[in-house]
């Protein structure tokens, strides 16, 4: 979405769809978004427009008395879009569209869970469930602002797809990205079999008492070439994860080591989608720049530096098939194929509260041997050498997973067997590793 503080509804609407519709989550003639103004009156997209071709002059405005102005009608849903503005005075963005796993949701008649991850969670509370009604009448609008009237944010509609309210369009976007980011999840999830955890209310509350990191003082001259470098390249990686769907735009820490007493990480609170490098927090001696917020889990980056000088770059991510691992508690099989085997070696897993509560100790679990760390209902810690191994190991992780789950409808996996695991790190390591 624009960099502008201040973007024009039009711009604003034109660029989400754009997203929306290049992620494939959405199609050509389907999903609807819109924005209210001070005024009252309503910005939202057309009807009968190509969603991938669609421009700011596209965007119809709907005046408080129903009338509406623009080159072409307003959407059939607009129905609903008022029903939910009437009912909710602080929803100021909605998002309605059909992405496959909310759309799997609306058809089995569930709601995805969103205690599976704390961030969904915080994001997107319960979702609700809106029984069926017409496309486009009053009776869909009366049923979906009923339920938003119950204090829902984030509502499946049965045999339909998804609507999802914020006080402005990018927060609506980012409960719908995410509520979908949960239903994918679990479907993954229980393709892989086993039992999905859930978060309690306990652990909920240790998720969210992190502790702040303190700003230090003011940066004394410019930044060195090496902290450039370093800017420059994890941004690139950052968007090109954003892109590739390992992270989404509320969820995804990336950092580096500049020297032996600092490093950078991305900030907390910053689309992941449009991260810029002026965004990434320099930490020096367990301090902040000045004026910037870092990632949450800051500490738990710090106490890896720290405790293990050969790691030069982290990442915290929740792709979605290794998440699927994550939230079952389970490991993935790294005796797949030769790459997966020498990238990931032999990922452990750690519970959902110790990155919390004792970043040291889960600090003491990566090592050579465990790269990756898989981290219970919070997706995966990967860890390299330098930014390029940490993302490419973190891309292995998730092609494996996927695999891995893909292999469950094919038949029984057969891992590699010892014989060949030992050749191999024999070959590449000196040494088995079994």
């Amino acid at each position: 979405m624009s960099q502008s503080r201040y973007p024009h509804p039009r711009q604003e609407l034109q660029e989400l769809m754009t997203r929306i519709y290049g992620y494939r989550m959405t199609t050509t003639s389907g999903g609807n978004l819109s924005v209210r103004d001070a005024d009252g009156g309503i910005w939202i997209t057309p009807a009968h427009i190509d969603k991938g071709a669609l421009g700011p002059s596209d965007i119809v405005y709907v005046g408080a008395d129903g009338c509406w102005k623009g080159a072409v009608k307003p959407s059939s849903e607009l129905p609903f879009h008022q029903a939910i503005y009437r009912e909710r005075s602080d929803v100021g963005g909605i998002v309605h569209a059909h992405p496959v796993a909310l759309v799997a949701f609306s058809l089995a008649h569930e709601v995805p869970a969103t205690r599976i991850f704390h961030q969904a969670w915080t994001i997107c509370r319960e979702g609700g469930f809106a029984p069926y009604r017409l496309p486009g009448s009053a009776e869909l609008g009366a049923v979906v602002a009923g339920t938003f009237a119950d204090g829902h944010d984030c509502v499946i509609l049965e045999n339909h797809g998804v609507v999802a309210g914020g006080g402005s369009l990018p927060e609506a976007f980012r409960r719908f990205e995410t509520f979908e980011f949960a239903g994918k999840t679990i479907i993954k999830a229980r393709l892989l079999g086993g039992e999905i955890r859930l978060l309690t209310d306990e652990d909920l509350a240790v998720a969210r008492a992190h502790v702040e990191v303190p700003e230090g003082p003011a940066r004394e001259g410019p930044p060195s070439n090496r902290e450039r470098e370093l800017r420059s390249a994890l941004q690139a990686f950052v968007r090109r994860g954003y892109r590739q769907r390992l992270f989404i735009s509320t969820h995804g820490t990336f950092s580096a080591r500049v020297d032996p007493s600092s490093f950078l990480i991305t900030p907390h609170d910053v689309d992941r989608g449009e991260l810029q490098a002026s965004d990434l927090v320099l930490v020096s001696n367990g301090c902040a720049e000045p004026g910037a917020r870092p990632s949450h889990v800051t500490r738990l980056h710090e106490a890896i530096y720290r405790e293990r000088p050969e790691v030069g770059a982290i990442v915290n991510a929740a792709p979605v098939n290794a998440t699927a691992f994550s939230v079952t508690g389970s490991v993935p099989d790294t005796r797949t194929i030769p790459e997966s085997r020498l990238v990931l070696r032999s990922p452990t897993i750690a519970p959902f509260r110790l990155p919390f509560e004792d970043p040291g100790a889960l600090a003491e679990m990566v090592t050579p041997e465990h790269p990756v760390v898989i981290l219970e209902n919070d997706g995966v810690l990967v860890t390299g050498g330098d930014v390029l191994e940490a993302f490419d190991r973190l891309e292995v992780l998730e092609s494996t997973s996927e695999a891995l789950i893909n292999a469950r409808a094919l038949g029984t996996f057969a891992p590699m067997p010892d014989s060949t695991i030992a050749e191999l790190e024999a070959f590449f390591f000196g040494a088995p590793t079994l």
